[in-house]
């Protein structure tokens, strides 16, 4: 495994951008999840439609949220100012030294964050970029 998959990239597929799709197929074997991102991304389905995306999340590793991971979220929590959610996410991710892959810019900006891959990003009316390049 290398990275770990935040809720936006598989919401980003959900909602039919090809970046966020692709980055998925082309990266399938080196991806885990975090209980945040299944809570997160299954939260916006109806009942009819989450059986489909939970069909999705299950084809790769949840990683679990246990003590270490807490008490890390709860040091980044101060340290970092962040909601408790982008803490356990973080947590998960730097205790199972895999790269964080998100769009969250705003809380993760890359150059601050090492861990931290933004693999695409949207230009205004939805379509993806891969970073710097236009």
């Amino acid at each position: 495994m290398r990275w770990l998959l935040d809720s936006v990239i598989l919401i980003d597929h959900f909602n039919g951008i090809d970046s966020a799709t692709r980055f998925i197929d082309e990266e399938r074997t080196d991806i885990a999840l975090s209980p945040v991102t299944r809570a997160e991304v299954l939260t916006g389905f109806t009942d009819d439609h989450r059986p489909l995306a939970a069909e999705l999340l299950d084809q790769f590793p949840t990683l679990a949220i246990a003590a270490a991971e807490g008490d890390l979220a709860a040091r980044l929590r101060r340290t970092e100012g962040w909601r408790l959610p982008d803490a356990l996410q973080a947590a998960v991710a730097r205790h199972n030294m895999l790269d964080l892959v998100t769009r969250n810019t705003k809380d993760f900006p890359p150059e601050r964050y090492d861990f931290v891959t933004v693999p695409y990003v949207l230009e205004s009316g939805g379509d993806a970029r891969r970073p710097g390049r236009r």
